[in-house]
């Protein structure tokens, strides 16, 4: 484990996805509005982060890898703050930049860590600057050792069957954090990561891995993707292909303080960690580890490539 995170300061992932700002102003809630029964909340501080295909990318610039992201933004101040903290973790951000669109963002009102309200902030790119994300990210290909693609429906990956082709076509493996009930969009694709609702919500409940194997592999075969990796919250994490289940990886103990980002977070770690030549057992356990470090931590977050070794190094210790 230790030597592919030593390895991996040498991978070079190229994500391209739905980048987003998330913003959380905090304070203090101690009477309800006169004007409707709602709680009043007397903001004490704000913070603004990395969220989606941007986070995705700090989850792997955090562990050493190279990072590229390709997204769409608008031409305002939410771009530009994404742009400074994408660039503060050392991911190279090129972004088409729309004046007509706004960029994503999700605003998170919280008290003493307790989430109010989300209001979300959003506009689907237009035709001609999707068309300028996938003339990027040709053009990047050949300087990429892996493929990752953050689908979280905004539009930036609607030619998504496009990319897994050019990709398919350099010999890059491709992962894919999915959106949607239609998996058969990522046809080619050599890895798909989705959450245990978002995968029965697919194939219908399973009450066991074992059934879950069984409906993974059917799967597979129909959509033409080589494996599917599952997050099973509390359960861990299952990885799958066309034959059944290859590896189960027990959740680690770990108090949860806030689950958001942790699949980003995952599918990082993956792509980081494949790159550096790790299988995908390997991969697997590195992911899951940097899963548990960042569910202890306010919101989205990265771990770190010391943070995992030294999780990593807790196995068998009482």
């Amino acid at each position: 484990m230790e030597l592919f995170l030593k390895k991996v300061a040498d991978a070079r992932v190229l994500v391209v996805g739905d980048a987003m700002l998330d913003r959380y102003w905090f304070g203090d809630v101690d009477r309800i509005s006169p004007e409707a029964p709602v709680p009043v909340l007397a903001i004490t501080d704000n913070e603004e982060r990395a969220g989606g295909a941007a986070n995705v990318a700090c989850n792997i610039s955090a562990l050493g890898a190279s990072c590229d992201l390709i997204s769409v933004v608008g031409n305002d101040d939410a771009a530009k703050s994404l742009e400074r903290l994408l660039s503060e973790r050392g991911v190279t951000a090129d972004f088409v930049r729309d004046v007509n669109h706004v960029t994503t963002v999700k605003l998170r009102l919280l008290s003493r860590n307790q989430q109010l309200l989300r209001a979300d902030f959003e506009q689907k790119p237009d035709d001609v600057f999707i068309i300028e994300a996938m003339d990027r990210y040709k053009n990047k290909l050949d300087s990429a050792d892996i493929v990752l693609l953050s689908d979280y429906g905004k539009g930036v990956l609607r030619d998504v069957d496009q990319m897994i082709d050019a990709a398919n076509a350099k010999g890059l493996k491709v992962l894919i954090d999915p959106k949607g009930r239609d998996f058969a969009r990522y046809r080619g694709a050599s890895l798909i990561t989705p959450n245990r609702h978002e995968f029965e919500d697919v194939v219908g409940p399973c009450a066991s891995l074992e059934v879950m194997a069984v409906k993974a592999a059917e799967l597979l075969k129909i959509i033409e993707v080589d494996a599917l990796l599952v997050t099973l919250s509390d359960k861990g994490m299952a990885l799958f292909d066309r034959d059944g289940m290859l590896f189960h990886q027990k959740a680690r103990a770990r108090e949860v303080f806030d689950v958001s980002g942790a699949g980003d977070t995952v599918i990082g770690a993956m792509a980081a960690m494949l790159a550096a030549g790790a299988g995908y057992q390997e991969s697997v356990h590195i992911a899951n580890a940097a899963a548990a470090i960042v569910v202890g931590k306010l919101g989205v977050a990265t771990a770190s490539a010391d943070e995992i070794m030294k999780e990593i190094g807790k196995e068998g210790k009482a």
